[in-house]
């Protein structure tokens, strides 16, 4: 059985090998693909007991963690493009800033999360969809096969990025871009991040491969780096607007994602690129069937909740 933790505010006991596991195993996905892993843990912790408000209120604070680990680890390696992240994370701190905003305006409006989600659901399905038929082509073909195709669609495109002003060299990536595509970009995915209440990992990084043209090994360290720097940002703002935080739930999530990045990190770097956005796209399909589910459970579970009350 194992010994337990008694969750003050949740008001019940957890196994503490369950809690380290779940937050190692999150970990690992995060440092592995660079994404945060919120997604995946606060349904992970209803499955186990914890109402669903306190659980999305912890693991907003745990889930600075696994970024912060997997960034270190990354680095460690190489992988972390800084000078780009920084860029992003201008973006995504105006980006959050406004979503937080936004929701303060949207609680009054009911239907419009519902709406959010729906658009959701289909952007995740098209990248998600789009990632994993490139990445099992890319495997299926010869490495010569692809040739014919890439110069057209990358000329096309290159013309559009020497119109932009500003060109700034991000050294690490091997990219002269535009900074107003990276802190775009950061914004557009913080406003994201702050509605949803998720990292918005899952976004930024099919549009640091497709948009800035970044290489996938240097993409998954830098996107934990911004990320983070997101994620803090977001829960201090969230900090005022909800309270009902678990430290001892979220201090032992904490613990055991911050392992697991690291042992995710190792094993990205050793893994084919095309196998990371394999592995990438799967994630992304999963936060979009668990989005569909809850589209299609939670009204009944609303109402049960509220009889319980």
């Amino acid at each position: 059985m194992g010994p337990s933790l008694y969750s003050p505010i949740a008001e019940n006991s957890i196994n503490l090998f369950i809690l380290l596991g779940l937050g190692s195993s999150v970990g690992f996905f995060a440092g592995l693909c660079g994404v945060g892993g919120g997604f995946l843990m606060t349904p992970l912790l209803t499955m186990i007991g914890i109402p669903p408000t306190i659980a999305a209120a912890s693991d907003s604070n745990q889930i600075v963690a696994s970024p912060a680990s997997g960034t270190y680890a990354h680095f460690r390696l190489g992988g972390v493009d800084f000078k780009m992240g920084l860029f992003l994370f201008a973006g995504g701190m105006a980006g959050s800033t406004l979503g937080v905003r936004i929701v303060e305006s949207l609680k009054a409006e009911g239907h419009i999360d519902f709406i959010i989600r729906i658009l959701y659901v289909v952007l995740l399905g098209i990248v998600g969809t789009y990632m994993m038929m490139e990445g099992l082509a890319c495997l299926r073909k010869k490495p010569g096969s692809m040739e014919p195709e890439q110069p057209l669609k990358r000329s096309s495109y290159d013309r559009f990025l020497q119109v932009l002003p500003w060109p700034v060299r991000f050294g690490k990536s091997g990219i002269t871009l535009s900074p107003i595509l990276p802190l775009l970009a950061g914004c557009l995915v913080g406003v994201v991040a702050a509605i949803l209440g998720v990292g918005g990992g899952f976004i930024m990084l099919p549009t640091m491969c497709y948009v800035l043209r970044m290489p996938m090994r240097v993409v998954v360290g830098t996107n934990l780096f911004q990320e983070l720097l997101v994620c803090v940002n977001i829960t201090v703002l969230q900090a005022a607007e909800n309270q009902t935080v678990d430290l001892t739930l979220a201090l032992t999530l904490l613990a055991g994602s911050t392992i697991g990045a690291q042992f995710g990190a190792k094993l990205g770097h050793r893994l084919n690129a095309d196998y990371l956005k394999i592995i990438f796209a799967s994630v992304v399909l999963i936060i979009m069937v668990k989005i569909f589910l809850e589209l299609v459970i939670a009204p009944d579970l609303m109402l049960s909740l509220k009889g319980e009350q």
